[in-house]
């Protein structure tokens, strides 16, 4: 029940019922419950911004749980980039070093290095500096994978070259010749058998029968098959590339003939004794970029250090040649 209020009236000398307007009881009950109000509103904003709701909570988890991911990534980035290192300095101290490639551009291995602005887009983002520490380490990876791509591309095009290269080098004896006794006359001056003149004599005489068979000394196509009345009689010539020919002379018969593919080892002829020759053998010559040089240089494949020694001792014996 409310309770009446009264006022004292000075010119009637007595209390008076105190009536309040519609206005003023509104008023008086704003004034009452704005305390209220403001109280409210001050805990309501303390709750919205000081405690977070569950669905707060759960993305600062998640942001958190990323943070560790980002920093997973850098550091297993960090450790693919020391490897990546670690393929370049053997790049270019080892595998270059080993086919005689040129040493790689550096300016290839910086291409596409991007400036400050590259990142930009982040820096307004939240978590700005963590992505741009992220994708600025991504992309040196990815420039120096791509790099090294290109290096070992290069490389394996050289060791396939190189490969060929091996099987084309002229590598072995051209006749079955193991007891490395017969060869009769080696690179060098030596005394005309025919005029007994001191000529040059070009390649290795090896002394063996009439019919014995002739091999290729490494892989090849075959440039001349040819008879010639006098000289080298029936020789056969292989050009193996890389500036390498071989000659076979005096023989007695072909077993291949010009533009046959030949490999290491293949029977390409058989010993005779045609042409300005005093007896059954095979002269046998080696050039290189059009220089004749001494085969006795090029048996590496199949003898032993104490047979090649035997034999440039034989070969150094050898004062008369045999055509």
């Amino acid at each position: 029940m409310t309770k009446t209020k009264f006022r004292y009236n000075p010119k009637t000398l007595s209390y008076e019922k105190v009536k309040r307007s519609m206005g003023e009881r509104i008023l008086r009950g704003v004034i009452f419950i704005a305390p209220t109000i403001v109280l409210s509103l001050v805990f309501a904003f303390f709750i919205a911004y000081r405690i977070d709701s569950p669905k707060e909570v759960a993305l600062k988890k998640e942001l958190a749980e990323l943070k560790t991911e980002y920093a997973l990534v850098q550091e297993r980035m960090g450790v693919v980039n020391q490897v990546a290192e670690v393929i370049k300095q053997r790049d270019e101290e080892l595998y270059r070093t080993a086919l005689g490639a040129k040493e790689f551009p550096e300016e290839l291995r910086l291409m596409g290095v991007g400036g400050s602005d590259a990142y930009s887009s982040y820096k307004n983002k939240s978590n700005g500096e963590l992505l741009i520490q992220t994708f600025s380490k991504l992309d040196e990876l990815e420039r120096k994978l791509h790099a090294q791509s290109l290096s070992f591309k290069e490389l394996t095009n050289l060791a396939k070259e190189h490969q060929v290269r091996l099987a084309s080098l002229p590598a072995i004896q051209p006749v079955n010749n193991k007891e490395l006794k017969r060869m009769a006359s080696g690179y060098g001056w030596r005394i005309d058998p025919v005029y007994g003149t001191r000529k040059m004599h070009w390649g290795l005489d090896f002394s063996a029968e009439v019919g014995t068979d002739v091999y290729a000394t490494g892989g090849g196509v075959v440039e001349v098959t040819r008879v010639n009345s006098w000289g080298y009689g029936k020789e056969i010539v292989i050009d193996h590339g890389f500036g390498y020919k071989t000659r076979y002379a005096h023989l007695s018969a072909f077993k291949v003939k010009a533009g046959d593919t030949v490999k290491r080892g293949d029977l390409i002829g058989l010993v005779g004794n045609s042409g300005k020759s005093t007896g059954p053998h095979l002269h046998y010559e080696v050039e290189k970029d059009g220089q004749k040089v001494s085969p006795i240089n090029y048996f590496h494949s199949d003898l032993t250090p104490e047979q090649y020694e035997q034999i440039v001792e034989i070969s150094k014996n050898a004062l008369k040649s045999m055509d």
